[in-house]
């Protein structure tokens, strides 16, 4: 059985267009092919910001860590631990301020580590974090998605790829504040029952 990792970091909970994608989306992967599903919700506001001390202990191996440094590197390890368990991930996510929420950027900080996600080689980094799918649902009020004031999707896009994620496909309800909001979101809602036919 595959393993499916659903994030979601919106704040708006069951009013959220990007998690209503994101979950129509993990619910028909699931009838689809049968998975299990990991939820990790971002907007819990329950993920650290990099600390000097929580940097050091990350990069601290397992087995050399003081008890402290163990309690720092906790949450990092489990996150590392639902990526690498996962063969597909589902990351539902609204743009705020044309980039992603800084809870997002905060799990891709703790996720980062060196000789585990990824690893400095002689011709630069190299992602180990290879052979999953990436399925990016979307949302947002006036940014084009895409467009050259998207600062959200393509980093997001490279970070994964930095990781060793390279198959990502977005769905993306974008510029939904307009008079053609709604027509956005139906398309957006019509891609994902495609990918899940």
């Amino acid at each position: 059985m595959s393993n499916i990792l659903h994030i979601t970091a919106s704040i708006r909970g069951d009013e959220s267009v990007s998690n209503a994608l994101g979950n129509r989306l993990v619910e028909g992967l699931v009838a689809k092919g049968g998975a299990s599903v990991t939820r990790r919700d971002l907007a819990a506001n329950d993920l650290p910001y990099v600390s000097a001390e929580r940097f050091a202990a990350n990069l601290t191996p397992i087995d050399t860590r003081t008890p402290d440094q163990t309690q720092l590197a906790a949450i990092a390890d489990t996150l590392i631990a639902e990526l690498q368990a996962a063969d597909t991930i589902v990351i539902a996510s609204p743009v705020y301020n044309f980039g992603v929420p800084a809870t997002v950027k905060a799990w891709a900080d703790l996720v980062a580590r060196a000789g585990t996600t990824f690893q400095y080689t002689e011709t630069g980094p190299v992602g180990l974090l290879t052979g999953k799918k990436v399925y990016l649902a979307i949302a947002s009020g006036g940014t084009p998605i895409g467009s050259e004031i998207d600062f959200m999707s393509r980093w997001l896009v490279f970070f994964l790829g930095f990781l060793g994620i390279k198959d990502v496909e977005i769905i993306a309800a974008d510029g939904i504040m307009g008079a053609d909001g709604a027509d956005k979101i139906a398309a957006a809602h019509e891609k994902v029952g495609q990918l899940i036919a």
